[in-house]
């Protein structure tokens, strides 16, 4: 018998059908033993749409993709 993993939002508890409608929030706090938080969310969340205004986008590390380099 398969089994179905089914995503649920942290914040509503929404269906996370698709993947493409996930949002992940993490939290570093600057005291390190406080760890890291970790929570998932639906894109239409309005918590998700709270952080995202307040916040900023954060550049890519790492090197660029081969077919981005030519």
């Amino acid at each position: 018998m398969a089994r179905k993993t089914i995503f649920v939002s942290d914040f509503s508890s929404k269906e996370i059908a698709d993947e493409k409608q996930s949002a992940t929030i993490t939290v570093r706090y600057g005291d390190g033993r406080r760890g890291i938080v970790v929570a998932d969310a639906h894109v239409d969340d309005p918590i998700v749409t709270q952080i995202a205004s307040a916040g900023k986008q954060q550049a890519r590390r790492g090197r660029r993709p081969k077919n981005a380099e030519q």
